[in-house]
């Protein structure tokens, strides 16, 4: 499939890279929660790679409690606020392969190891795009975002008789740092805008998402399921 193809070539380009800072990123995760961490460098877009790393999870841990499936976004092409009529098909299937694609795949594997258990917790990332509510993404990235809300409310249903709380966040603009490289290149006036249009009047750090995942994974949501949360300043 095209998308998966240009997927793999990007992640090939970019693996080297991601693999240099694993390493670095796992030893400051195991200092600030004083536990052991464990990371991994996949094509989330191969399902046998996805399949394996789940599978040996499961049996290196006796069972996978969260999942979190912070996989996606829109800067994998090259004009993510392009119109539909700019919009290419390759860059179409692109951004549903990276956004929708991966996570199924992720999360089609998980689905045995919890029900083993029956208990666990799904927290999947969508995007204020996918209510139609984002000015500056394409078609394509507001129809893999909203598809995401949509896989949200019936994986909940699904798996909700067997203890599995499946629930998403909708982040507005967030300044991680794949995106503020983009955020810095556009203009003060831009930028100012942005702001203005948020009534909390700031734009979103990583920790503010980070922040509601943390509570959809842990026992205080044990009776939140099938629920989009969005996490945007009030947009």
């Amino acid at each position: 499939m095209p998308a998966q193809t240009g997927g793999r070539q990007i992640g090939r380009q970019g693996a080297g890279r991601v693999d240099r800072r694993l390493g670095s990123l796992l030893k400051q995760a195991a200092g600030k929660s004083g536990g052991k961490v464990q990371g991994e460098l996949i094509d989330a877009l191969d399902p046998q790679q996805v399949d394996k790393l789940i599978a040996r999870v499961a049996a290196d841990h006796g069972a996978i409690d969260i999942l979190v499936n912070a996989v996606g976004g829109s800067t994998v092409v090259a004009n993510p606020q392009a119109t539909t009529e700019q919009l290419s098909f390759a860059d179409w299937q692109k951004l549903l392969a990276f956004n929708l694609d991966a996570t199924f795949l992720c999360t089609h594997a998980v689905i045995p190891v919890m029900r083993k258990k029956r208990s666990g917790k799904i927290v999947n990332l969508a995007s204020i795009a996918g209510r139609g509510l984002s000015h500056n993404s394409s078609s394509a990235y507001a129809a893999a975002k909203g598809g995401i809300i949509a896989f949200t409310r019936k994986l909940a249903h699904e798996l909700g008789p067997d203890g599995i709380n499946v629930n998403a966040i909708a982040p507005s603009i967030t300044l991680t740092e794949r995106i503020r490289p983009h955020w810095d290149k556009r203009s003060q006036a831009s930028q100012a805008e942005e702001i203005e249009r948020t009534p909390l009047r700031r734009v979103a750090e990583a920790a503010d998402q980070a922040n509601v995942i943390c509570f959809l994974a842990s026992s205080d949501a044990d009776f939140v399921t099938g629920l989009t949360i969005d996490v945007t300043g009030g947009v």
